[in-house]
């Protein structure tokens, strides 16, 4: 519902009713800033908690197990079932 002295947009966008004078400066602030954006990355860095060396170890040798032991499955489905097409054809 419109308030009192805007028109009823009805799913419109908003800046495509704004006057061109009003919608230079929403523009002109939203222009990209290198030093905010900087400040901003080193903001959210320092909200991640970084993984302690022994426990960045014993992650990576799981994943390099895993990834082993998939692997070999694989290849030992992929050699069964050429085995077992050879048997049938």
């Amino acid at each position: 519902m419109a308030k009192k002295g805007e028109a009823d947009l009805g799913g419109q966008d908003k800046a495509a009713a704004m006057p061109a004078k009003e919608l230079k400066k929403a523009e002109a602030s939203s222009k990209f800033n290198p030093n905010s954006f900087i400040q901003g990355i080193k903001e959210e860095l320092d909200k991640v908690v970084w993984p302690s060396r022994q426990q960045l170890i014993s992650e990576s040798l799981a994943v390099i197990l895993m990834v082993i032991l998939s692997a070999t499955v694989i290849y030992f489905v992929d050699n069964f079932f050429g085995w077992a097409a050879k048997q049938v054809f």
